[in-house]
């Protein structure tokens, strides 16, 4: 496989993440998520092109090629075994992983990742509910929607987050809402489209922007 430095696989997995999103991946965007100068992120995309890992046009959205997906599928694989394994193995909470696994993620070994994997049981999903590619980089969906369509009282589980940002994860540890948790939608306010909801028995409210950036299905993906 194609070695690539630390800061290639930065750009690689920050273009995926972006096309996993569905928004289109610019020079700009780019530069303002992993806050680097515009510049900076030209020269980086020029070497990535020559590279044969990305179509890359000025003015127009950058793509991933099918070697270029292939790397940020594997990166993304490393990050994800490792959140799980931080937070079944080491204690961790959700909202702690991330930046440890940005660590993790760099290391070369594939025999590591794959005893990892074994190790952890196989698992299809981390403790965001994000899919974990497998190693020929196949992606299990996530079969769910978000709370905000949910239908009132109809008892639904937490499959996935679609924010993991330390602030949104540490505002669901406290009001107990996790990946797994059953939860039932009792009444949705028209003025503010927030939602009242029963978790384990308790009513807490939630706002719209919360209720759309947490993803339920009527059974669990897990």
């Amino acid at each position: 496989m194609l070695k690539l430095s630390l800061s290639e696989e930065n750009y690689l997995k920050t273009i995926y993440a972006l096309e996993e999103k569905g928004e289109p991946a610019h020079n700009q965007t780019i530069a303002q998520t992993l806050r680097n100068t515009p510049a900076s992120v030209s020269d980086m995309l020029k070497k990535l092109t020559k590279k044969g890992l990305i179509h890359y046009e000025p003015y127009k959205p950058i793509r991933l090629t099918s070697k270029g997906r292939e790397l940020a599928l594997s990166i993304v694989r490393k990050h994800r075994l490792w959140e799980t394994f931080l937070v079944k193995c080491l204690g961790f909470t959700w909202e702690e992983i991330h930046p440890v696994a940005e660590q993790l993620e760099h290391i070369e070994s594939e025999l590591l990742i794959s005893r990892l994997d074994e190790y952890l049981g196989y698992p299809k999903y981390d403790p965001h509910g994000d899919p974990i590619p497998s190693p020929d980089g196949k992606l299990q969906p996530i079969e769910g929607f978000p709370l905000s369509h949910a239908p009132i009282g109809v008892e639904l589980v937490v499959v996935a987050v679609k924010n993991d940002e330390k602030d949104f994860l540490s505002y669901l540890n406290k009001i107990n809402l996790s990946i797994g948790l059953s939860i039932i939608i009792i009444d949705k306010i028209p003025f503010d489209l927030s939602i009242e909801v029963d978790i384990n028995n308790r009513i807490v409210n939630l706002s719209h922007l919360v209720a759309s950036q947490i993803i339920v299905n009527h059974e669990s993906n897990h």
